[in-house]
């Protein structure tokens, strides 16, 4: 993507079924699990660049024993600088003497992260913040085992302010009005329940004090806890939790918004954010690793006995994130994979009619590097058209064709080059935004000599155009200089008109390109009043419950087609002074659909919001724009 947008969090869960002397004898280290944690996070860290953090929980330890572990880091390679801060503290153990780091009780003793239950979390702050205090896995501390509780989640909460008011109603005082608090408080609460329920069950029947919190870790209800915790939450999560006594579980939204996946054996049991992280963390095929159904948790209870559980009744119009599917995961599973190039055959239409079908003067490549995938789409489906073209051709020679005029039908091929190079040094994720403009304009060169001055078009992909801010301040700039006839920038996504709150940092409306694309045409067209009728409608709703509240905001792009929009984008981003013609094509939303049609969760594009609470955001977005803050809309 040529934009910068926040990635969405990280998680990874990883269970050790078996004594810690087993992965000693096997693996020759008392540090597997520690290891693949690792490893989990450094495939998972295009999903964090803010920060990490680490937990770990060891199980039987004795009274006075220290049995959870975290450590957190904020520094510009935080994996690095946690792992390093670990490692040296084992260095040091085996400087003193190295046969300790056989011991496994030792270890377990005496040493930090050497449990059987590890959790890592990866952040991408959507709000800004970059303090240690935002980083997961956040502790909800106890002196009773039983109660104490780790989280990490990649989530955001729309109705905070409403699950702060529960909190405040049964007595809680919350430190902060957060997502991350509110569910760490809200679970910690109905965890509290569920241990007085349990206790004074027990001491009716006359259990001692000792055999009572023995049997509470025995028995203790995750299935009953995450039902009452979560039954009122409206936003997309996939919330990983851990507790003292040695449960644990990770919880996915009813609608699937954002990913989970798990593989389990007789030796361990691991949850990560993406399959493919998974696969090569532990040699599996595709088929080994499981999605963790939207709606479910996976209960993790002590005593290793793995279940996949309803929670919260799914939604089942799969509404799982497209967005996902387009930019935000790794490309390199197998679905996410054949999807994306799927994406890229999808605009060959629009992009034949761009060109006039003038395939032998047109240079086709991408914007890297996550739009190389959809390229290749792109290719394959313009190689099938070529090839139907060819065969027509062949045809028409009719039986005896000379061998020259045949050989000039057969080596027609679509003209591809590498034409934008990005330069890895220059990093555009900068929390402030107006911090990046000076670099953005150097992020990409390109490799001169590649197109044909004044005759050929060039046709470059990218997977999604949000702001384009990129486009304006640079790539078209160093496109032009190639002095191509006509440029053609290609979004495999659809025109993001609308705002996210379930984890991705793309809550304001005034930053969508779209969006100032068809507030542009409303004005050019003498509809400058839908402006002021969108706001009096959003304002009437402000205060209503979520429940009620509709997405007027569609009226903004309601009176233009698509093409519309795009051509009014095109407009808006090309620089003063450029040379080339410019035209923008986006993906069709149907397209997009057939390219990805087990995830359709498509509210950027549509406005189409999986729960109640996008609604609510979109109202606030539209409001926030109108009134001119520039402040998020969750």
């Amino acid at each position: 993507m040529s934009d910068a947008i926040k990635h969405e969090c990280g998680i990874a869960l990883l269970r050790l079924k078996k004594p810690l002397s087993f992965y000693l004898d096997k693996y020759g280290t008392a540090f597997y699990g520690l290891n693949k944690l690792h490893l989990l996070m450094e495939k998972q860290h295009n999903r964090g660049q803010d920060g990490a953090g680490v937990a770990n929980i060891k199980f039987d330890m004795e009274p006075g024993e220290r049995y959870i572990s975290r450590y957190r880091s904020i520094d510009s390679k935080p994996i690095q600088d946690i792992f390093d801060y670990i490692n040296n503290r084992f260095r040091q153990i085996g400087e003193d003497d190295p046969s300790k780091l056989k011991d496994v009780d030792y270890l377990k003793k005496n040493a930090g992260f050497t449990g059987e239950l590890f959790l890592g979390h990866l952040r991408y702050g959507t709000f800004g913040r970059n303090s240690i205090e935002s980083c997961h896995p956040f502790l909800r501390q106890n002196n009773w085992l039983t109660r104490n509780l780790v989280v990490a989640g990649n989530f955001n909460l729309t109705n905070v302010d409403e699950l702060f008011d529960v909190l405040l109603n049964i007595g809680q005082h919350p430190k902060e009005k957060s997502d991350t608090v509110t569910v760490l408080e809200k679970i910690g609460h109905f965890l509290d329940v569920e241990n007085d329920e349990l206790f004074h069950q027990l001491n009716a029947l006359g259990y001692s004090n000792a055999d009572i919190y023995k049997r509470i870790a025995e028995t203790i209800n995750v299935e009953k806890i995450l039902k009452r915790a979560s039954e009122d939450w409206d936003g997309g999560y996939a919330m990983a939790g851990l507790f003292g006594h040695g449960d644990a579980f990770v919880l996915r939204d009813p609608s699937g918004i954002r990913p989970a996946f798990w593989y389990e054996d007789d030796e361990v049991c691991v949850v990560a954010s993406e399959r493919p992280v998974i696969q090569t963390a532990f040699n599996l095929k595709y088929e080994q690793v499981r999605e963790l159904a939207p709606g479910h948790a996976l209960i993790i209870k002590k005593n290793g006995e793995t279940t996949e559980t309803l929670i919260n009744e799914p939604d089942d119009r799969s509404l799982k994130c497209s967005f996902e599917r387009i930019y935000f995961s790794r490309g390199n599973d197998k679905e996410i994979y054949e999807e994306r190039k799927e994406l890229g055959r999808q605009v060959v239409k629009q992009v034949l009619d761009s060109i006039d079908f003038d395939l032998d003067n047109s240079v086709f490549s991408f914007i890297p590097n996550t739009a190389e995938v959809a390229f290749y789409g792109m290719i394959k489906g313009l190689e099938d058209h070529l090839n139907d073209k060819k065969y027509q051709q062949i045809l028409s020679l009719g039986s005896n064709p000379e061998p020259e005029a045949l050989k000039e039908i057969i080596y027609q091929r679509a003209r591809i080059e590498k034409i934008a190079i990005k330069d890895a040094k220059l990093r555009t994720f900068i929390t402030q935004d107006d911090s990046r403009d000076d670099l953005v304009a150097h992020v990409y060169d390109i490799t001169y000599g590649s197109v044909i001055r004044g005759k050929d078009n060039l046709v470059v992909i990218d997977d999604s155009i949000v702001r384009g801010t990129t486009l304006k301040q640079s790539i078209l700039r160093i496109l032009d200089r190639l002095n191509p006839k006509k440029i053609v920038v290609v979004s495999s996504a659809p025109q993001i008109r609308y705002p996210d709150c379930y984890g991705i940092d793309m809550a304001k409306l005034g930053d969508f390109i779209a969006f100032e694309a068809a507030v542009q045409l409303l004005k050019d067209t003498g509809r400058s009043h839908i402006i002021e009728e969108v706001y009096a409608k959003c304002k009437e709703q402000e205060n209503l419950p979520k429940e009620q509240i509709k997405n007027y905001v569609k009226e903004i792009y309601a009176p233009f087609s698509d093409d519309d929009v795009s051509r009014k984008i095109a407009e808006l981003l090309t620089p003063a002074g450029l040379n080339a013609e410019v035209e923008i094509i986006y993906q069709r939303v149907e397209n997009l659909h057939l390219s990805c049609p087990n995830n359709l969760g498509d509210w950027y594009f549509t406005g189409e919001y999986p729960t109640p609470g996008g609604n609510k955001v979109v109202n606030k977005a539209f409001i926030n724009w109108k009134e001119g803050k520039n402040e998020r809309a969750y």
